[in-house]
């Protein structure tokens, strides 16, 4: 049933129960907010979104009045700019004054809003926060100074990623967001996956930053500099640099890497084919076995460290395979080394990721070789963007460039690995192959695609029936989890990534960014799916020589050595 309701002197529909700023939204009308998330149950906490209730003479918050029939609404009356102007003055009177050197500078919603209502002087004077910065973890830092105390972060944390590692402390003015006891992010049950960093609305979360040792390597003339990047990537940058929002820039990111310094260029795609290798061995090996089933997908970090906090006793389910990230390091200063006669220990490896949680998964203690890591220095998605404008580098001004070799081609199966569902698609095209000798007739599994928090299938493969799942977004996964530890056996195989929509929804991406683009970027991963020649992992060239020169075979003792781990328990703050 819908109604009416009166919009600035215009009629517009709603439908009965639905909030009035879902109302103004959809007739295209912007209210600025702060505390709110969309498909959240509103708090109305911040008040940015009041707007005027005629009948009533009050001001209302949108996010959570529902609309009723006959309503009355100004958005922008005086009174309801100067409400909003107070409150960002009020925000403002002890934030922090260094927006020329902030993080979030020419990108913060608060910075925004002061300039959309024109706030143009200090009329509020307020005692500046003297809180530490918190810089404890390796992926994420804290800046409580910048907190505005929106909330945001709280919810997501809680909500969407099912850790809750922060939360309100305190009261009244003294309020603030932090971990258990106050302590540091490393101490806490924090996954890394950067998801508050992508909802803060000033910069009071951002990555830890390693364009020091970057640039210092760079410069360095002992050091052979090489850089990855992953699937997701070259499909989430174009935006950036004015082009075309989706769009898939690898062969141009190529070249700009080049044009900085970087001495070798790999596509960690190439890496996502060798751990379909070596998982799809794996899932066939435990299934034979009938042995530690379902086997559990070790690609994503967060996840991983989710496991090793919250559900250890499912660890020894998750495959032992290394992530393509650190597949890609380890081979790099393997095999890669020893072809071009250098040293591991003069080669400073940098990977371009999505993904917080990938810095602090370069640093573990179990993705090290004799004390030499696998990758050295982590950029994400967004820091990556900055590093190409730090040099000055004209994305619309350079030809294309493909990868080095011999781990420069990929498979459209590892290019597939951004979206959630990609990698359990990637290992059923191969474990058939594998069983059957015979290759998947329609390689499109759709049950497997889309953006929903969790998706399930059966394939028959030879004389097997295959359960597969795949969740996004570790709420999800502990729904699904809670069902295999009370004793569900009709799945065999569970993907799990841990932010929504997969890598290309990852905490490393730009932030701002919404669903309809994340949505996008998973078209263009399936687009080159469904261009391109070569979609699955065991026809890629590349790794067929690897294997025919270095490894041996799946799961054997080179491989073993230098693409598989292990996983423990974690204590931590929770």
């Amino acid at each position: 049933m819908n109604i009416t309701i009166d919009v600035n002197g215009t009629k517009m529909e709603a439908k009965k129960g639905e909030t009035v700023l879902n109302v103004l939204n959809d007739n295209g009308i912007q209210v600025p907010t702060l505390c709110h998330i969309k498909s959240m149950f509103p708090t109305g906490s911040c008040r940015m979104c009041v707007v005027e209730d005629i009948i009533s003479d009050k001001l209302i918050t949108s996010c959570s009045a529902v609309a009723e029939d006959g309503m009355k609404i100004l958005t922008h009356s005086p009174r309801v700019t100067e409400a909003r102007k107070v409150i960002v003055e009020l925000l403002l009177s002890n934030h922090p004054d260094d927006c020329l050197y902030c993080v979030r500078n020419g990108n913060c919603e608060l910075q925004g809003l002061a300039e959309e209502l024109c706030v143009t002087e200090r009329r509020i004077q307020g005692r500046k926060n003297k809180l530490p910065i918190d810089n404890s973890s390796v992926s994420i830092m804290r800046d409580p100074e910048k907190c505005i105390l929106c909330g945001r972060c709280v919810r997501v944390c809680e909500e969407v990623m099912g850790v809750a590692c922060i939360d309100f402390s305190k009261r009244g003015s003294r309020t603030v967001v932090s971990t258990a006891f106050d302590k540091g992010m490393n101490t806490s049950s924090c996954v890394n996956c950067g998801q508050c960093i992508m909802v803060c609305p000033t910069g009071a979360l951002t990555e830890q930053n390693h364009f020091t040792g970057i640039r210092e390597a760079l410069t360095d003339p002992s050091k052979t500099v090489v850089v990855q990047y992953a699937p997701a990537i070259s499909v989430s940058i174009a935006e950036e640099f004015g082009m075309e929002p989706g769009i898939d820039i690898a062969g141009i990111m190529n070249a700009a890497l080049r044009k900085i310094g970087f001495d070798y260029v790999f596509d960690t795609s190439f890496a996502a084919d060798l751990t379909i290798m070596e998982e799809s061995n794996e899932l066939i090996k435990r299934i034979n076995e009938n042995r530690n089933l379902p086997l559990i997908t070790s690609c994503c970090p967060a996840w991983v460290k989710y496991a090793e906090e919250f559900v250890p006793e499912l660890l020894p389910n998750i495959s032992t395979c290394k992530s393509p990230q650190q597949m890609a390091g380890a081979i790099i200063k393997s095999y890669f080394a020893k072809q071009k006669n250098i040293s591991k220990e003069d080669i400073y490896s940098v990977s371009i990721m999505p993904c917080t949680a990938k810095k602090f998964e370069a640093q573990r203690e179990e993705m090290t070789n004799k004390g030499i890591s696998d990758v050295d220095a982590v950029l994400t998605t967004r820091e990556f963007v900055k590093f190409v404008k730090l040099f000055g580098i004209n994305m619309h001004e350079i030809e294309s460039e493909t990868a080095d070799s011999p781990l420069g081609i990929r498979t459209t199966a590892g290019k597939i690995f951004g979206a959630s569902g990609g990698v359990a698609e990637a290992a059923i095209r191969t474990a058939y192959y594998m069983l059957t000798g015979d290759e998947l007739v329609q390689f499109k599994i759709p049950e497997l695609r889309g953006f929903k928090g969790q998706k399930e299938t059966r394939l028959k493969i030879g004389d097997l029936e295959i359960g597969v799942a795949v969740v996004n977004g570790l709420a999800n996964a502990k729904k699904l989890l809670d069902e295999i530890k009370a004793g569900r056996d009709d799945i065999h195989f569970i993907e799990i990534m841990a932010c929504p929509g997969g890598c290309v929804g990852g905490g490393g991406q730009p932030v701002n960014m919404d669903e309809k683009a994340v949505k996008e970027r998973i078209k263009s991963l399936y687009r080159i799916d469904d261009t391109e020649s070569i979609k699955v992992s065991h026809k890629n060239p590349d790794v067929i020589i690897l294997y025919n020169e270095f490894l041996g075979k799946p799961l054997g003792k080179k491989s073993h050595e230098l693409l598989h781990t292990g996983f423990k328990k974690r204590e931590v703050i929770i």
